[in-house]
């Protein structure tokens, strides 16, 4: 029962860390960046459930919410500001070097209006869980929540790329941004849309975050944000199953380290696993591999 519990807990931290990698994925695979800021979309969100929620008296449907709305808007003006004028640049480093700016420009912030003291956050998710075998083997309700969340979010991904003229506009400029362009596409709509849905996605996944590890600081986004880049790069980046099935990956690999090798060790396994997985396969579990046009 202790392996099963390990499991499921497995399972719910690499869902959270699946809908990070969504949003990773997502702009790399129409963008063609690394948007090295989005873990810090995820610590935003959390700070505003939990402003909404304290000045509300514990209401945190409303955070969530309100959190959405605003990383939303967060998302898309950062792409307007910071990434589009640099969309052109003779060095794919500018932007780089931009979404780490952005990434401490939030975390700084942060630090400004809350401060350095790490607040105890409290669980959007009320349910207490099921127990099953005479209480030996007992799931949390947010461990519940989590991977029924992260599943409905596949596939409402998979059905909004694959069903829609917006998804289908996604696909085509991320085969070609000036064939898309020509065909009538509005390539600077589109790419702002997949920023606001790894936006959205991002505050979805602070809630679920928080709710299973209840501290929040302003580097609260930092480690599970570069984790989820590792998870998408393991999935294959640019995959949206891939993303689901590296952080799923990452998750598990994560708590049965943790328990049965190192807590002190475990990200370095993690991230052994992900140097040999490039090494074997660098396009990631779900890659393809990409012919370069001369």
């Amino acid at each position: 029962m202790s392996f099963l519990t390990y499991l499921i807990n497995g399972l719910s931290l690499g869902s959270i860390y699946a809908i990070i990698a969504l949003g990773y994925t997502m702009v790399y695979g129409i963008a063609k960046m690394l948007n090295f800021a989005h873990g810090d979309f995820i610590m935003v969100g959390c700070y505003i459930i939990f402003s909404v929620s304290a000045a509300l008296s514990g209401n945190s449907v409303v955070g969530i919410i309100v959190a959405i709305i605003l990383c939303t808007v967060l998302g898309v003006t950062t792409e307007f500001v910071a990434y589009r004028p640099l969309r052109g640049a003779a060095s794919p480093l500018a932007v780089l070097i931009t979404a780490i700016g952005v990434s401490y420009l939030l975390e700084n912030i942060a630090l400004l209006i809350y401060g350095a003291d790490i607040k105890s956050f409290t669980s959007v998710v009320t349910w207490e869980g099921v127990s099953f075998a005479g209480g030996e083997l007992k799931i949390q309700g947010v461990t519940i929540i989590t991977i029924l969340v992260s599943v409905v979010i596949l596939i409402a991904l998979q059905l909004f790329i694959n069903k829609t003229k917006q998804g289908q506009a996604m696909l085509a400029a991320s085969e070609d941004k000036g064939a898309a362009a020509l065909m009538g596409i509005n390539v600077n709509r589109t790419i702002a849309l997949t920023f606001a849905i790894g936006s959205a996605l991002a505050a979805v996944a602070g809630a679920l975050l928080c709710s299973a590890y209840p501290s929040l600081s302003p580097y609260t986004g930092a480690m599970p944000g570069i984790k989820a880049f590792v998870a998408a790069v393991l999935g294959g980046i640019g995959s949206i199953p891939g993303a689901m099935i590296g952080g799923l990956v990452l998750g598990i690999v994560e708590i049965l380290s943790k328990t049965y090798i190192s807590s002190q060790l475990s990200d370095a396994i993690v991230f052994g696993i992900l140097v040999v997985v490039l090494l074997v396969k660098p396009t990631g579990i779900l890659g393809k591999q990409i012919q370069e046009k001369v």
